[in-house]
C-alpha cells in the first residue's frame, strides 16, 4: 500500500467516523423525544429522514473506500459489491429529495397567509408521512434498474474486468448503463439544486418583507416568534447552500465519471470525499446557528 492511498484511507475513515456520530447523535435524539414527547414537528420528521439517508450514504460509501485505500483486495463479492452501490445511490437520492423538500416546506410555513400557498400550508403537514414513503419505495425500485441490468449482462457476456477501486468486480464501459444513470440520477439532483436555489432565496425574500413590516412594531412577542422562525429558517438555508455547495459539484463530477470510461484514481477519490461532504457537515450545521445567514439579513 502506498502512501497516497494510506492518506485517502485516513481522510475516508475521519470523514466517515465524524459523520457517522454527527447523524446518529441527531437521529437519537429526533427519535427519543418521539418516544417521550409522543410528538415530532413536520421539519423535525423530514430531519430524521434526511439523517437516515446520510448514514446509509457514509457506512456504504465510508466502509467501501476505507477498505480499498487500506489494500484489503477481495473483501467483497459481486454481490457484496452491487448492494453496496445500491445502498450508495439509494441514500444520496433519499437525501437529496429531503432536503428539497424540506426547504419547500420551509418556504410554505413562513409564506404570507393571503399567498397562493395557503392551500399547501393546511394540507401539506398531513401527507408528510405519506410523501417521505412513497419517496423510499420510488427510489428503492428505480435503483434495482441498475444492479438486474450489470447481473443479466455479466451472465451474457461472461466478461468482466477490476475496476480502479481494486475490489468491485464491473462491467465495463457501457454507453446505455452510463445514459441512463446521468438521465436518472444526475440530471434530477441538478434540477433539485435548482428547486433548492429557488426555494432559499424566496425565503431571503419573505423573511426581508416581513421585517418591513414590522419594523415598527417593538412588542416583545411578535419579536420572540420571529426571532424563532428565522433562527429555524436561518438553518434550513444554511443547510441547503451546504447542499448546493457539495451535492451540484458532485453531480457534475458523477456525470463526468459515468460518461467516461476510464477516470482517473485521483478524480475517482476526490468525487468520493465531496459527495460524502454534505451527508457528514449536515448535522452540524442544522445542530448550531449559522453566522453566515445572518450577515445576509443584516
Amino acid at each position: 500500500m502506498d502512501h497516497k492511498d494510506l492518506s485517502i484511507g485516513i481522510v475516508f475513515l475521519l470523514q466517515s467516523t465524524v459523520g457517522i456520530v454527527g447523524n446518529v447523535c441527531l437521529l437519537s435524539r429526533y427519535l427519543i423525544h418521539y418516544y417521550t414527547e409522543q410528538a415530532l414537528k413536520t421539519t423535525d420528521l423530514i430531519l430524521i429522514h434526511m439523517f437516515t439517508a446520510n448514514s446509509l450514504i457514509i457506512l456504504s460509501k465510508g466502509l467501501f473506500y476505507i477498505m480499498t485505500s487500506f489494500g484489503v483486495v477481495g473483501f467483497l463479492n459481486d454481490f457484496g459489491c452491487n448492494f453496496l452501490l445500491y445502498i450508495q445511490r439509494l441514500g444520496r437520492n433519499m437525501s437529496t429529495g429531503m432536503t428539497c423538500f424540506l426547504s419547500v416546506f420551509q418556504v410554505i410555513t413562513i409564506s404570507p397567509g393571503n399567498s397562493f400557498w395557503l392551500c399547501l400550508k393546511v394540507k401539506s403537514a398531513k401527507h408528510i408521512g405519506l410523501f417521505t414513503s412513497l419517496c423510499w419505495i420510488h427510489y428503492m425500485l428505480i435503483n434495482m434498474l441498475f444492479p438486474v441490468y450489470m447481473y443479466t449482462k455479466a451472465n451474457s457476456n461472461n466478461l468482466t474486468h477490476k475496476s480502479r477501486m481494486k475490489s468491485c468486480s464491473t462491467s465495463g464501459h457501457d454507453e446505455l448503463i452510463s445514459s441512463l444513470y446521468t438521465a436518472i440520477f444526475v440530471l434530477p439532483e441538478i434540477s433539485f439544486s435548482v428547486i433548492i436555489i429557488w426555494s432559499s432565496t424566496s425565503m431571503v425574500i419573505i423573511l426581508y418583507r416581513h421585517k418591513q413590516r414590522v419594523q415598527h412594531i417593538h412588542s416583545t412577542s411578535v419579536s420572540s416568534k420571529r426571532s424563532t422562525e428565522s433562527k429555524a429558517t436561518h438553518r434550513i438555508m444554511a443547510l441547503v447552500s451546504t447542499f448546493i455547495s457539495f451535492y451540484a459539484l458532485s453531480s457534475i463530477l458523477q456525470g463526468y465519471i459515468a460518461l467516461t470510461y476510464n477516470p482517473g484514481w485521483l478524480l475517482m477519490n476526490i468525487t468520493a470525499i465531496i459527495s460524502m461532504c454534505f451527508p457528514t457537515l449536515g448535522p452540524f450545521v442544522m445542530s448550531c446557528d449559522c453566522i453566515v445567514p445572518r450577515l445576509c439579513f443584516s
